[in-house]
């Protein structure tokens, strides 16, 4: 007790000076743990990415023989996503650490980001420039260029009513009605646009996300549309695309020989919380014809 009492500031501007010197010691620490975890966060995410790279790699050489290949390489990319989003995490919450300490920040290596496309439209935000030097006060500015930062942005989707609107008008003369003709739907009762139609096709089909899941996310944006309605769509679009649809089947049918594929899709079942592989597209949607194959 008389060692630790002997240690104490007598006076209070030792005592608080103490204290400060014991409080950026702990933000040293803590800065220096940051910067570690940092450092541990990009190795496992850098060595992960590489581990992708190799085993697409040798995909690209060797082909894909076998469906375990694409899902190892699908686990791999999901690993690849967290830790790249820890390693994100770690590194800014290192660098809001460090900022009161001496500790230097960590700063990942990233790989190098492709330019955005040209065909994407630029909206030009320019910043208005001082009307007079900051430092003399001086209102004669010459321009020597400028500094252009692009930022990748999107316009959310927006649902909208489009009221078609046919006017009636009699004949003083004749006495009769006329009215331009009602419009082309794609559907019955067309209530849904050829836009709309086209994304519910394209969700289903293509991304593979079952009705009942666009429905659920068409109710969060406001949108009520049942999963009864939605698979009424599409059978009636399917009714509407039967003439395309055999016009490939002719084509195709031409050929000398037909591969098929069996390729399962991966979905989430209605009421699940595990992953069931089905044949949705092949069992219920794909035309007997991609079963076919010459001997």
């Amino acid at each position: 007790m008389t060692d630790a009492a002997d240690q104490l500031p007598g006076d209070l501007a030792s005592a608080h000076a103490m204290i400060l010197a014991e409080r950026a010691a702990r933000r040293e620490a803590q800065a220096l743990a940051a910067r570690a975890q940092a450092v541990n966060s990009h190795s496992d995410a850098l060595i992960a990415r590489l581990r992708l790279e190799i085993e697409k790699l040798k995909r690209e050489i060797h082909g894909s023989r076998s469906e375990r290949k694409a899902r190892l390489l699908e686990q791999m990319e999901l690993q690849l996503e967290e830790l790249e989003a820890d390693a994100s995490h770690d590194e800014l919450a290192a660098e809001l650490t460090a900022r009161p300490s001496t500790v230097r920040a960590f700063e990942r290596k990233r790989p190098s980001r492709k330019p955005f496309p040209d065909h994407l439209p630029r909206e030009r935000v320019v910043i208005a420039a001082p009307a007079n030097c900051p430092c003399c006060g001086s209102g004669k500015l010459a321009k020597l260029g400028e500094d252009v930062t692009e930022t990748l942005e999107v316009i959310p989707r927006q649902w909208k009513v489009i009221q078609t609107v046919r006017e009636k008008f009699s004949c003083r003369q004749c006495e009769k009605i006329a009215q331009p003709p009602a419009p082309f739907h794609v559907t019955p009762r067309g209530f849904s646009g050829p836009n709309l139609l086209a994304m519910i096709l394209f969700e289903k089909f293509a991304q593979h996300q079952p009705l009942n899941r666009q429905s659920e996310r068409y109710a969060r944006e406001g949108i009520d549309l049942s999963l009864s309605t939605l698979a009424d769509q599409v059978g009636a679009c399917a009714a509407a695309l039967k003439p395309v649809h055999g016009l490939i089947e002719t084509h195709v049918l031409a050929a000398e020989r037909l591969h098929g594929d069996d390729t399962t899709v991966p979905i989430l079942a209605k009421g699940k919380t595990d992953t069931g592989r089905i044949w949705t597209y092949v069992r219920d949607y794909a035309h007997p014809m991609i079963m076919r194959s010459s001997p």
